[in-house]
């Protein structure tokens, strides 16, 4: 397994556990090779959060075409649980062997679960827990603990700029279950923190648009009442600095984020967004990939943990601010300091140290 190269020496230290298992599994005993005729089902949820299309898909079609001879069916169900519904049968009517699915409602995906388990077609959820059925296997994050770290990194800035006013709260998509999680860690931060949540918004289909709309209504409501906005990810962070900009609100307050996508990261280096999460993705879908390859060539799959009785590897996650971007997504191959330092944003790498 290919493992991230991030310096941070929990992240590393996690890696390098996530990588003996991925090899102790595929290594052990006689592996025989899949042929051409095997087929893997890679389901995910949407597109409007960026690294679907940008990191996991690729990364996820390379590994496996790497493992073997596979035909990869991938479908995106554009945040409509009916229709990864649709795409979940055509795949399993195909004679696919394995199924990735990333499901866009943890609790409808269990009818697609359920379907497959009725046709001995494994399942691993991949990202996104599924509420039910029988899973082979599970690969994610601490979801919880991402809400606690974006939060927990938030109070300390409020803490160490003094400020005093309070913050806004949009959450993520009331359908996925990571939301809950991320929900459930910010909270434990900020209700035990000297700020007070003025109000929260738990944010359809991750939209950025509803986002920026929700949040236009509470600049007119709160005006001067709020230092930080607590952003789920960066899709609706976009969304919330967008309606602050074209409310002429300045200086811009503190906003979260999650999943290190280029324009945040760009947003960061400006000044206009505080922090993102960078994620191992690349280390997430290689690990799916290899699950998959192991299962459908009679393997046993295992995982660092379990999460209700399902094989499970959770991986690292780091805060990504204005002060760490050379040391994190640069170092890490995941953006060039060109991509990032684009003519916008040139003067602005150069004051942040970014070349």
């Amino acid at each position: 397994m290919t493992r991230v190269r991030n310096p941070l020496l929990s992240m590393t230290r996690a890696l390098g556990a996530v990588a003996l298992i991925a090899t102790a599994t595929l290594t052990s005993g006689c592996t025989p090779v899949a042929d051409d005729s095997t087929r893997i089902a890679l389901l995910l949820p949407e597109s409007k959060t960026a690294r679907y299309e940008s990191f996991d898909r690729p990364y996820f079609e390379d590994r496996i075409h790497e493992l073997g001879d596979y035909t990869v069916l991938y479908s995106n169900a554009d945040q409509d649980a009916a229709k990864q519904q649709s795409q979940a049968e055509a795949a399993l009517a195909s004679g696919i062997e394995v199924l990735v699915l990333d499901p866009v409602d943890s609790a409808a995906a269990v009818s697609i679960v359920t379907m497959a388990n009725a046709q001995g077609v494994p399942v691993i959820a991949y990202d996104r827990m599924i509420g039910g059925g029988e899973l082979a296997f599970h690969v994610s994050f601490d979801n919880e603990n991402i809400g606690v770290l974006q939060a927990t990194a938030l109070v300390e800035k409020l803490e160490e700029d003094g400020a005093r006013g309070d913050i806004l709260m949009l959450n993520g998509s009331p359908t996925d279950g990571n939301a809950v999680l991320f929900k459930e860690g910010a909270h434990s931060v900020i209700d035990d923190s000297d700020y007070r949540v003025l109000a929260e918004f738990d944010t359809p289909d991750w939209s950025p648009d509803k986002a920026q709309e929700w949040m236009a209504g509470q600049i007119i409501q709160y005006e001067d009442e709020f230092s930080a906005v607590y952003a789920a990810n960066d899709g609706t962070a976009s969304g919330v600095i967008a309606a602050l900009k074209a409310a002429n609100v300045s200086p811009l307050p503190l906003v979260t984020g999650q999943d290190a996508e280029l324009t945040a990261i760009q947003r960061i280096v400006a000044g206009d967004q505080y922090l993102t999460i960078y994620k191992a993705m690349r280390a997430q879908a290689e690990l799916a990939a290899e699950m998959a390859h192991a299962i459908a060539t009679g393997e046993e799959v295992t995982g660092e943990t379990t999460i209700n009785g399902v094989p499970t590897t959770l991986l690292p996650v780091v805060v990504v601010t204005r002060e760490n971007i050379m040391e994190t997504v640069v170092a890490d191959g995941l953006y060039t300091v060109a991509q990032i330092c684009t003519a916008e944003y040139a003067a602005a790498c150069t004051e942040a140290g970014i070349q």
